[in-house]
This record gives structure tokens, sequence and C-alpha cells, in this order.
């Protein structure tokens, strides 16, 4: 099985060149894939069916969240195409993975209240190396909207200081230049003066412990934010960086801000990723609130 992976590993970085956090979480899924199928047994892809793919799905999702479920049967049509092409398997598995219904705009954005974004940047310790680098991370999810794997691919060549601005790699590898909030240089070139390790690395956002090097991937990020949360006494819902991004999304929103403007900061390529903050525009929606039949008037 782990020969296997590491050919499908391989596959996926050279020729699918995919993120790493992305191929971690496929391969995540593949593994449990064939040990529930073969356990300790000899590995014989060419006996697999349509059933043992159905049943597999069928139990990941009755326990996973549909996002997470529909990110399974991406995997495992992945690996199944890949099984194909490489001749392990003569038949398209792939078609019999089953979808997972995963309706678009069906769920409201899980943002951070206002105050815990507030509690959470105050739990900093920015007397301490460490301190200062999670403040400034976290200042760039709050008041830039970054993604986890946005903060975590930050280079020392990405802040361009004279002009004020940061340039951000976002989905798809494209460039976005962002203007930086004084708030937000502060605290960067605060942990770059006093808190950032001695490196070779360009990577902005460096380990504080040995092997000293940058971050490789948005689960830094993540561990951060969930240590933050941790430290403030806060109990959300959820656990992500992703939370401080709606948080900026509904303040904006509060503040008077179009859909338009917001899909702009965040840099949404569709309209239709913004319009889902129209769910919590409650000062738009209230005017489109029919009467309650049989209610005072």
């Amino acid at each position: 099985v782990q020969r296997l992976l590491d050919e499908y590993a391989l596959y996926l970085r050279q020729e699918r060149v995919l993120a790493l956090p992305t191929r971690v979480n496929y391969l995540r899924f593949i593994r449990s894939f064939l040990t529930k199928r073969f356990g300790r047994g000899r590995l014989r892809l060419a006996v697999l069916c349509a059933a043992d793919v159905v049943r597999f799905v069928q139990r990941q999702a009755a326990h996973l969240s549909p996002k997470v479920a529909k990110l399974v049967t991406t995997a495992l049509r992945s690996f199944l195409r890949y099984a194909r092409y490489r001749g392990h398997i003569a038949v398209d598995l792939a078609a019999a993975v089953p979808a997972v219904a995963n309706w678009s705009m069906a769920s409201i954005p899980r943002s951070i209240e206002p105050d815990h974004v507030r509690r959470v940047l105050a739990s900093c310790n920015r007397q301490s190396a460490v301190g200062r680098r999670d403040y400034a991370i976290l200042l760039l999810l709050a008041r830039l909207g970054l993604r986890a794997g946005e903060v975590a691919g930050l280079t020392l060549n990405d802040i361009e200081w004279e002009a004020g601005c940061l340039n951000v790699r976002g989905k798809g590898g494209h460039r976005s230049a962002l203007p930086l909030p004084a708030e937000v240089g502060e605290a960067i070139a605060a942990y770059l003066r006093v808190g950032r390790p001695v490196s070779t690395s360009r990577i902005l956002f460096l380990r504080a412990k040995a092997p000293i090097r940058g971050f490789q991937s948005s689960i830094a990020v993540l561990s951060v934010v969930r240590h933050a949360l941790a430290r403030a006494g806060i109990d959300t819902p959820r656990k992500g960086a992703h939370q401080f991004r709606h948080a900026l999304a509904c303040e904006m929103l509060r503040q008077g801000a179009s859909l338009p403007d917001i899909g702009q900061i965040l840099r949404h390529r569709s309209p239709q990723t913004t319009a889902i903050y129209a769910k919590v525009d409650l000062a738009s929606l209230r005017p489109l609130a029919l009467p309650w039949p049989g209610a005072v008037r």
C-alpha cells in the first residue's frame, strides 16, 4: 500500500501539480479506502468492483460534512483514474463513485464575532517572538481576509514597503496586490525586527522550534488559529482560519460596502461566490420580508 501511495503521490505532484494540502488529503482518503478493502492482506486492485467503491463512500458520507465527503469522492475518482492509467484495473471504476449532495449557497457563512476577533488578537503575548509572529498572522487573516494557505506562502519579497502593498498568491496561482494597512505592516515589521529567527529562508513566517524553516503549508496557520482561540477562551463551532475571512466580509456589509466591493477585496473570481454574503446582510433583507399572514399591523 505504501509503495502504491508513494507512486500516486509522485503523480499528484508532478503530473497534476496539486498543492501540498490537497495531496495530503487525497493520500489520507485513499489509504483509508485501500486499508478498509484489503486490510493487511495482499493488495489486488484488479478485484475491485463498483460495490466496493459505493460502500466506502456511503460509510464515509455518514459521518463527514458534505464538503469533506465531496472531497473524498474527488480523491477517489482521481485515484481510480490513475489506477486505470497504470493498468492496475481494467474498468472505469471512477464512473461508479456516487455524487454527494452539496447544494450551492445552501449554507450561511460562519464568521467569528467582532468581539471575539479583538479577544483573539489581545491574547497574543507581543513581548515574545512567537506572540509577535502569531499577532501578525492573525492580523493578516482579520484585516485582509487572507486564506490560510496564502499566509503560509508569503515571502519576504512579497512585501513592498515603500509602495505599502502586499503581493498575494491566491487560488490557481493568481497574484494580487493588496494595500498593506499600517497596523498590519507594523506587526510584520515588529516580527521581522525582534522575533523572526535567523534563517536563510525567504518564507515570511518561520517555525519557532527546531528545525527552523518556513511554514510548509496552511496547517501551520491553522495551528496558530486553534491555539489563539483556546488561549482567548473562545469556543467556536469552527476552528479554522476562514471564519476571519467571513468576519471581514460581514463587517464590510455592516459598514455599507457593496457585494462587488467585498468580492474585490476577497479576490473572488466569480460574483456567485460573494453572493452568499447577501444572506447575512439583514439591513438589506429586512425591507424584502413579507408580512406574516394574520399578524397585527
